[in-house]
C-alpha cells in the first residue's frame, strides 16, 4: 500500500499525458451533443471518486449530476429513460458487476455511455463507448489508491471535455503537489503511533473535499478496522456532534476557500467539546491553527479546486501507517479480496 501510494506522481502523470487528447476529442464530440444529464455509476473507492466528480461536475459544467443506485436496475429491474445523458461507469478493475450492468442497460436506454477505468481489457472498456484509461499499473494492494486520485484526475478532464471551467494547465500541478504531499511521509508515520489504540473517529469533509472524507474513512475501516464515520461539516452539526466526548479523534480536511467557513465553525464546536482534532491543510490557512490539536500541513499553498489530490495523500499515509502500528497488513485486509462482486 505504501509503496503504491508513493507511485502516485508518477501514475498521475503518466494518465495526464496519455488522456489528455482523448479529452479534447471527446470535448469535440460533446459540443455537438451536450448532456442534459450525467449519471455516474460506481462501487467502494470508485463511488467515492464519484462522488467527488458529482461536486466538480456541477461547480464547473452546470449540468446536474446523479449518483445511481444500482440496485434500482440489478434488483428492482426498473427502466430509466437515459436519453440525451451521458451515463459514466468507474470501476479500477472494470469487472463490477452491477456497474456493468447499470452501464449496459443505460447504453440500451438510449444513454452516451463512459468508462474510466486502469483496465484496458476489462468488461467495462468493452461495453462503454468511450474509455478513459487510468494509467495506474498493475495495483496490487487491496486497499485502493493511486487509482482513486486516477481516477479523481480523469474526472478533471471529464469536466473539461465538458466544457467545464477546469484549465488544462493547472492539472498539470497535481503530479507536483502530490509528491509534495509524499514529503510529509515520516512526520505522518510519527504521527500515527499515537492512535495505536483507536477503536473509533469521526472524519469531516465539505464540497469537493466530501468526497476525501468517505474515502479516509474508508482506507481506515479497511486497514485499520477503526469505526470511522465521515460527514460533511453542516450534516454533523445537525445531529452526530452529540456523540463527541473529550479526547474523541476527528479529522478534518481544511482547505482555505469557500468550505472554511463551514469546516472552521465545526472545528470550532469541536475545540469547545475538546475533541482531539487533526486537521489537513496547506500554508494558506493558517486560522486552523488555533482550532486543531495537530495539522498536517502541506508545503505550499493550493487553489481549492485542486486540493482534493493532494489532501487525501496524507490520508492515504496515514491510514497505512496506522495499519502498522496496530499489527495489521493494510494489504491483505481480513475478508476482502481486490475485485469485489456485487448485484
Amino acid at each position: 500500500m505504501l509503496d503504491e501510494i508513493r507511485q502516485q506522481p508518477e501514475a498521475l502523470a503518466r494518465t495526464l499525458a496519455g488522456e489528455v487528447r482523448h479529452a479534447g476529442r471527446f470535448r469535440k464530440l460533446l459540443e455537438r451533443n451536450r448532456p442534459r444529464l450525467v449519471v455516474l455509476v460506481a462501487r467502494g473507492t470508485s463511488d467515492n471518486a464519484a462522488q467527488f466528480g458529482r461536486y466538480l461536475l456541477e461547480i464547473t459544467t452546470g449540468i446536474p449530476v446523479s449518483l445511481a443506485a444500482p440496485s434500482i436496475a440489478t434488483l428492482y429491474d426498473a427502466p430509466i429513460d437515459y436519453r440525451d445523458t451521458l451515463v459514466v461507469g468507474i470501476s479500477q478493475s472494470g469487472e463490477s458487476t452491477d456497474t456493468n450492468l447499470v452501464l449496459e442497460r443505460a447504453r440500451a436506454a438510449g444513454a452516451l455511455t463512459l468508462g474510466i477505468t486502469n483496465e484496458r481489457s476489462s468488461s467495462l472498456a468493452r461495453l462503454a463507448e468511450h474509455v478513459f484509461l487510468v494509467r495506474a499499473g498493475r495495483e496490487r494492494s487491496v486497499a485502493a489508491t493511486k487509482t482513486y486520485t486516477g481516477q479523481i484526475l480523469v474526472l478533471y478532464l471529464l469536466a473539461y471535455a465538458l466544457g467545464g471551467k477546469v484549465r488544462l494547465a493547472d492539472l498539470e500541478r497535481i503530479p507536483q503537489l502530490a509528491a509534495d504531499s509524499l514529503g510529509l511521509e515520516a512526520e505522518i508515520g510519527a504521527l500515527a503511533e499515537r492512535y495505536r489504540y483507536m477503536r473509533s473517529a469521526v472524519v469531516v469533509g465539505r464540497g469537493l473535499n466530501y468526497a476525501n472524507a468517505f474515502e479516509f474513512a474508508l482506507k481506515l475501516m479497511e486497514t485499520c478496522y477503526v469505526v470511522a464515520e465521515r460527514f460533511s461539516s453542516a450534516d454533523f452539526l445537525h445531529g452526530p456532534i452529540a456523540l463527541v466526548e473529550p479526547s474523541f479523534p476527528v479529522f478534518a480536511f481544511a482547505p482555505m476557500g469557500v468550505t472554511w467557513p463551514s469546516i472552521g465553525d465545526t472545528l470550532r464546536k469541536l475545540k469547545g467539546l475538546k475533541a482531539e482534532i487533526v486537521a489537513i491543510a496547506d500554508p494558506a490557512n493558517r486560522e486552523v491553527d488555533a482550532m486543531a490539536t495537530r495539522v498536517i500541513r502541506l508545503p505550499r499553498p493550493i487553489p481549492e479546486v485542486l486540493t482534493p489530490i493532494p489532501y487525501i495523500v496524507p490520508a492515504q499515509i496515514f491510514a497505512a501507517c496506522l495499519a502498522a502500528q496496530k499489527g495489521y497488513d493494510p494489504d491483505h485486509p481480513r475478508t476482502l479480496h481486490k475485485v469485489t462482486l456485487t448485484l
